[in-house]
């Protein structure tokens, strides 16, 4: 008798425990899911495109995803987006005009193509544009495309810092 006592008691113990563990991993799961998808990711910025704000090779970055959600971007952000053209890809790209904004696009013998963008889309070009396909190939992106924006460069540490805007010219 006093055997099964004991056991009902341990198990008991160990179910609570057990359960106070589970609920307490649960809702750190769900802290972090909201963290990684409303708040601050860690990715990668990898490519030519770039340079020389970012290394071909390869720059760990924070990306904060508030602005995307608030729809504050601005002329000269840096930003991560889905790639328009391959599925399962992103693209990392300064933010060259809004909706509303007409992009002046040089073309053979001095002639001159001008897109307007429309609402809901904005330009995206790489910072080399001798080696970046960006919206001078596929055109306005739309905006709901757009990730997040970079906010900081983490590595390499020697380069570590914020991630200025830079208005476009």
């Amino acid at each position: 008798m006093r055997l099964n006592m004991l056991r009902a008691a341990f198990h008991d113990a160990w179910n609570s425990e057990f359960m106070e563990s589970t609920v307490s991993l649960i809702n750190f799961g769900c802290m972090l899911h909201c963290v990684h998808e409303y708040g601050v990711d860690v990715t990668m910025c990898i490519g030519p495109s770039m340079l020389p704000t970012f290394n071909s090779v390869g720059d760990v970055v924070i990306m904060e995803r508030v602005t995307p959600h608030l729809k504050r971007y601005r002329r000269g952000d840096v930003v991560i987006a889905k790639s328009p053209t391959v599925i399962d890809q992103t693209v990392c790209k300064r933010i060259r005009g809004l909706e509303g904004d007409t992009v002046i696009l040089p073309g053979p013998d001095r002639m001159h193509a001008s897109i307007k963008i429309p609402p809901g889309y904005v330009w995206l070009e790489g910072d080399n544009s001798a080696n970046s396909t960006d919206s001078r190939y596929y055109g306005p992106v739309p905006a709901a495309l757009i990730k997040g924006r970079v906010a900081l460069k983490i590595w390499p540490l020697g380069e570590c810092g914020l991630v200025k805007s830079i208005q476009p010219d």
